[in-house]
């Protein structure tokens, strides 16, 4: 039976120093502040902003919550990024995807400043992250939650052979970036993959980040193997689970994360911390 990484224990641990940091910062005169932008009606976005809103103020960020209706032009939404640029008093800035189709959402990524892009989406940011440069920058908040848990677990990475699954910009292919980072040697799969599940057999670690119902099953994996399941998705009973068959990959793996309990809750802590983070940047920048 493999061991449960515990997302929900890690993120109160992850939390809990974020709030020290909050109050060094605050000692200093330093108030970190998270500005969040929402655009539109999708009430599963709403329900990730509420998240966030609400953990900010627990942890003592200043939290800004502006939501736009859906009619919002691309080039008011720019304005509004743009004075958030401007105003010294934000140290992040996120807009919530998914944009209206109208507004080209790479291009809102790339007018946030990069040293306020709390989300580590930026050309500017993601650059540094392949290349894995010596300085301080964000990044990709989901993967970053997913190396913090690998440190917790003393999960040794270097020269272990690791699979992504999934190559998008918001998981795959900053956390195969993340991996490289690490030593380890990195396959990434993708729908065009063939013999997929050769590579994942494997695998010493596997992240699955597909969006696809149990894409993943026990007979897949490799006796041992580390199991990072990003996946959200919802079953026929309506229940959330993840892109691995939890019950037969449990009975495989030597480490694996649960859904719901495991990267999702890291995913806001990782957040949370990296403002606080930026805000701590900025103020050694002054």
């Amino acid at each position: 039976m493999a061991k449960i990484i515990d997302g929900k224990a890690l993120a109160k641990k992850t939390n809990d120093d974020t709030k020290q940091m909050v109050n060094e910062l605050h000692s200093l005169g330093i108030k970190p502040c998270l500005a969040v932008i929402l655009v539109g009606d999708d009430q599963a976005s709403a329900r990730y902003v509420r998240n966030k809103h609400k953990k900010a103020e627990q942890l003592g960020i200043e939290s800004i919550v502006n939501h736009l209706p859906k009619e919002t032009t691309q080039a008011e939404l720019l304005k509004v990024v743009n004075e958030y640029n401007d105003d010294d008093a934000i140290n992040g800035i996120l807009v919530q995807s998914p944009l209206p189709k109208h507004i080209d959402e790479q291009l809102i990524t790339r007018t946030i400043k990069p040293e306020k892009d709390v989300d580590g989406f930026h050309p500017v940011n993601v650059g540094n992250l392949f290349l894995n440069e010596p300085k301080n920058y964000p990044v990709a908040c989901t993967p970053k939650g997913v190396m913090a848990m690998f440190a917790e677990y003393n999960i040794d990475l270097t020269g272990k052979k690791a699979v992504v699954i999934g190559r998008s910009s918001i998981v795959g292919r900053p956390m195969a970036a993340l991996l490289i980072n690490a030593n380890a040697t990195v396959t990434v799969l993708n729908h065009y993959s063939q013999d997929a599940k050769s590579y994942i057999k494997e695998a010493d670690v596997v992240v699955a980040a597909t969006g696809k119902l149990h894409m993943v099953s026990g007979a897949d994996l490799k006796v041992g193997a580390t199991v990072i399941d990003v996946g959200q998705n919802l079953n026929e009973a309506g229940k959330l689970v993840g892109d691995v068959d939890y019950e037969s990959a449990e009975k495989v793996a030597g480490y694996i994360t649960p859904v719901p309990g495991g990267v999702g809750p890291m995913t806001i802590a990782i957040l949370m911390r990296q403002t606080v983070e930026l805000a701590s940047w900025s103020a050694k920048n002054d």
